[in-house]
């Protein structure tokens, strides 16, 4: 097991991802803005500036995260557990171009492939992975996430209904409403997970240059 950091994070540090962190979410709330503007033939679709900018985060996640169990070799169960969450949410995302491309419902094979045999390692490794989260669930990084994951698989979906958006709109109902609270809130729960991600990294770094000095 990782030791604890040694040392904390400094106000510095702190204010500068802060300010990271507000102008990323300024930049996706800008961008969808300028999609819905700019981009009326693919608006909010999957090849709109949202459903990308969802690719890009996810995809930057699972980079991420591969690197701090492989490179870094910190907490293995718990960032082969999301690494598995994210890849999944990654696969999911391109259900489209998957069904039309490959075959219907060729993600949910692929999602069933990463999901399965994680869950069986970490089951084999259950107690390493108690170990491990011990240490992960009390630090930033486990709060963004289950953050990120409320926003994106509770909120989203539950605030993208179509029959909540018709009971708002009434006869002007009209299905763009219902696709636009659905991709944005889901973006921004993604970008929380990047957040958590990367705040992640930043910590693996430290307990492995933690590691690297102790004799």
């Amino acid at each position: 097991m990782p030791p604890t950091p040694s040392w904390p994070i400094g106000f510095k540090d702190i204010l500068v991802r802060a300010v990271l962190y507000v102008l990323f979410i300024g930049a996706i709330a800008q961008g969808a803005y300028l999609e819905a503007l700019y981009l009326p033939s693919v608006r909010f679709s999957e090849l709109g500036f949202t459903e990308l900018t969802q690719t890009i985060v996810l995809f930057t996640c699972c980079a991420m995260l591969i690197y701090i169990r492989h490179v870094l070799k910190v907490w293995p169960t718990i960032t082969l557990l999301l690494l598995a969450f994210v890849a999944s949410s990654l696969v999911r995302e391109q259900d489209y171009f998957l069904d039309t491309y490959i075959a219907r419902n060729t993600w949910k094979v692929l999602v069933t492939l990463i999901i399965l045999p994680s869950i069986v390692w970490v089951v084999i490794q259950r107690r390493r992975f108690l170990e491990e989260f011990a240490y992960y669930s009390n630090t930033f990084a486990f709060g963004l996430f289950t953050a990120g994951v409320l926003t994106t698989y509770i909120f989203s979906r539950l605030y993208g209904r179509t029959i909540m958006w018709q009971a708002v709109l009434d006869d002007q109902y009209v299905r763009i409403f219902k696709d636009v609270a659905e991709e944005v809130v889901e973006l921004l729960g993604y970008s929380l997970i990047l957040f958590a991600t990367l705040e992640l990294l930043l910590l693996a770094r430290r307990l492995y240059r933690t590691k690297q000095l102790s004799p």
